[in-house]
């Protein structure tokens, strides 16, 4: 029982009550009601019968035949208009419960762990049409399937009449071919970690032919080929392994056969003989014979497919609320955030590791940022940087260590009382295809805010704060690469001018020309006076202007100081820095312009 209760297709029911209590109850009514008229179909046939052979009336049998075969044809398109609904009203509620349990945990672990996230695209394509037909498609067929089952099981209680053995016969026979025929038609080998990974390719493959990104270097480098190539030959390959896989189900199929025809050559030659010896009336005759064909709803068949595979995601997006709850937790602290910091933020002993890696990202960091300066940070890819603007922002917990806000472990801080004291420009910014304002100001603002932040971020003009930016909208527009960047910049002062104290900045300007770049920069350390600023950039013309820099290495910082100071301390900073500037002709550049340092390999 317990595992039944854990079945895909028990939690598939009970999902229906949770979606919608009413079109559910009217849609298991109707599966009742279409069950039973099938059986007094048959009975009314057999009461037509003896009545022409008594001579008696035929009125009542004609009117109830009449009844039952309007109700069989006017029930079936009503309950395929409530399963639709109710199919609409299950996607629409699943769909609720992804999104809960994507952006529900504080934390973003859950998001970035490689075994949660196959569960998490096989569970969002169930509705797409990719894993299989979508609910609204599926529901009317599970429908119509279960009022057959339960017209069998109706018709075959009728046998109880002829004998008591007559159901239990039929009905178990042809309730075996469920045992026999289920385990041949399901791939048991599609949830293995190589059928995932060829999904996961075959799927990557696919979105390469048809998506808008990869289009450009498809086409320049004559990708296609190899591309469609790769995909034609990973989807034969999963068909292959999908066809051999249910070629062991042949034998399976063989003794279902013998099974029903075994149990239905007992049950008519019983019938036929208690016939011929006069012991059943035509009339009886007619019903138990057609009950008997009748019970044969109660095989396996094509409605099993329809359930079982629009059963397949209801665990996987309930569990995934659970797992990720729990890979993406973070405990909240009491203590308000409120003007703070007003001292300093300190990395005491940090050390961290994301748990689907194998190493510590950051071991031993050790750094203090006095409230209201501003602190690049610089060092080799992968040597802690964004991760370090990830735990300040407490998208994750140290593994060890402490960061303290004011002497105040973050942990012991109210968790979005400290966010909103945050604004924030990661490398992967968002590109929201919403109006300019709410690009913005995600959160609302008023419009004189918005306007000096686009102007801080020499983002005005760009277009009226009620243009959608997406070709996608009528009347919308897009924007370059470096527009955006200042968009998102905007956002984030946008957020200063709001109350936030602590600006967290990722490679903030990585789309911008040099001098495009300097001039930003300079603006942006005027309209962040007096808050905390954290910089992580790769060019030295950026970073040199900050208050202090500090340079990144496995993990640790092992050089802190103004631009001035690291050259001359001739250490790490001074020699990436010449190793930079050493590709630039500096007699090309005009007075007042500084370099644009690339990282070093």
């Amino acid at each position: 029982m317990r595992r039944f209760r854990q079945s895909a297709e028990w939690r598939l029911f009970r999902a229906f009550f949770s979606a919608s209590p009413r079109l559910a109850i009217v849609w298991w009514s109707l599966v009742v009601l279409r069950g039973l008229l099938p059986a007094a179909f048959v009975v009314a046939m057999g009461v037509l019968v003896s009545a022409v052979q008594h001579g008696d009336s035929l009125a009542i049998p004609l009117t109830l035949i009449g009844v039952v075969f309007i109700a069989l044809q006017a029930l079936g398109p009503v309950h395929d208009a409530v399963s639709s609904n109710l199919g609409a009203q299950l996607s629409a509620w699943l769909h609720d419960q992804l999104m809960y349990a994507c952006v529900r945990p504080p934390g973003l672990g859950h998001l970035e762990r490689s075994d949660l996230a196959d569960d998490l695209s096989a569970a969002r394509e169930f509705d797409l049409g990719i894993s299989g037909p979508g609910l609204v498609v599926s529901m009317p067929n599970i429908g119509g399937g279960f009022a057959s089952f339960a017209g069998g099981i109706a018709q075959a209680t009728l046998l109880f009449g002829y004998r008591w053995w007559a159901p239990l016969l039929l009905g178990g026979a042809w309730g075996s071919t469920h045992h026999f025929l289920k385990s041949a038609s399901i791939w048991h080998g599609r949830t293995t970690d190589e059928m995932v990974e060829k999904q996961r390719r075959a799927g990557y493959a696919y979105r390469l032919s048809v998506e808008s990104p990869a289009a450009k270097e498809v086409r320049l480098f004559g990708l296609a080929g190899w591309i469609v190539g790769g995909f034609s030959s990973l989807r034969r390959q999963l068909l292959d392994l999908s066809w051999a896989d249910r070629r062991l189900g042949a034998r399976s199929t063989t003794y279902a056969i013998v099974v029903v025809g075994v149990a239905n050559g007992l049950f008519f030659w019983s019938l036929g003989r208690d016939a011929s010896a006069g012991h059943l009336a035509l009339g009886a005759l007619v019903v138990y014979a057609q009950a008997a064909v009748g019970a044969s709803a109660l095989a396996f068949g094509e409605y099993d497919w329809w359930l079982r595979t629009s059963a397949q995601p209801v665990p996987l997006v309930l569990d995934l609320a659970t797992r990720m709850g729990s890979s993406g937790a973070l405990s909240s602290g009491t203590r308000s955030a409120d003007a703070l910091p007003s001292h300093e933020i300190r990395f005491e002993g940090v050390r961290f590791g994301y748990p689907s890696g194998d190493r510590l990202v950051l071991d031993g960091f050790d750094l203090t940022i006095p409230a209201g300066t501003s602190l690049a940070i610089v060092g080799k890819n992968g040597a802690g940087k964004t991760t370090l603007a990830k735990l300040l922002c407490r998208m994750y917990d140290p593994t060890a260590g402490a960061i303290r806000v004011d002497g105040v472990d973050l942990r012991d801080l109210d968790l979005a009382s400290w966010r909103s004291r945050l604004a924030a420009v990661f490398q992967d910014y968002l590109r929201y295809e919403l109006p300019l304002r709410d690009n913005v100001a995600p959160g609302g603002a008023p419009d004189a805010e918005i306007l000096a932040a686009l102007s801080d971020a020499r983002a005005d003009g760009l277009a009226a704060l009620d243009t959608v930016l997406s070709r996608a909208y009528e009347g919308g527009r897009d924007l370059s690469g470096g527009q955006w960047q200042r968009v998102a910049l905007a956002r984030a002062l946008c957020a200063v001018r709001l109350g936030a104290g602590v600006v967290v900045l990722d490679e903030p300007t990585a789309q911008l020309d040099v001098r495009g770049e300097l001039e930003i920069f300079e603006r942006l350390i005027d309209a962040t006076r007096g808050a905390t600023t954290i910089l992580v950039s790769h060019r030295f013309s950026t970073v040199r202007r900050a208050d202090r820099i500090c340079v990144v290495e496995a993990g640790r910082v092992v050089e802190v100081g103004t631009h001035e100071e690291l050259i001359e301390l001739a250490g790490r900073y001074r020699a990436m820095f010449e190793l930079q500037a050493s590709r630039f002709d500096v007699g090309d550049l005009e007075d007042g312009d500084v370099v644009s340092l690339v990282e070093p390999a």
